[in-house]
């Protein structure tokens, strides 16, 4: 898988996994909401720490436009 993500949208994805982890602790980690903030938390953290998010590629978005490559 190429890379379709830049550095911004990285950093952006990584805050709101810590935000998300916050709200799981705030609401409990049992909870329903709490569970669903832990799930995407991890997703975010996960997509941002391999800078490719699938839900981009069918759209054919990428916000790393260093590393754009001829299809």
């Amino acid at each position: 898988m190429h890379k379709n993500m830049g550095d911004t949208d990285r950093l952006v994805r990584g805050a709101a996994a810590v935000l998300l982890l916050l709200a799981a602790w705030a609401l409990g980690f049992a909870t329903i909401g709490g569970v669903v903030a832990v799930v995407l938390a991890i997703v975010m953290a996960v997509t941002a720490s391999v800078a490719v998010c699938p839900l981009y590629m069918p759209f054919h978005i990428r916000t790393d436009h260093r590393s754009v490559h001829a299809h």
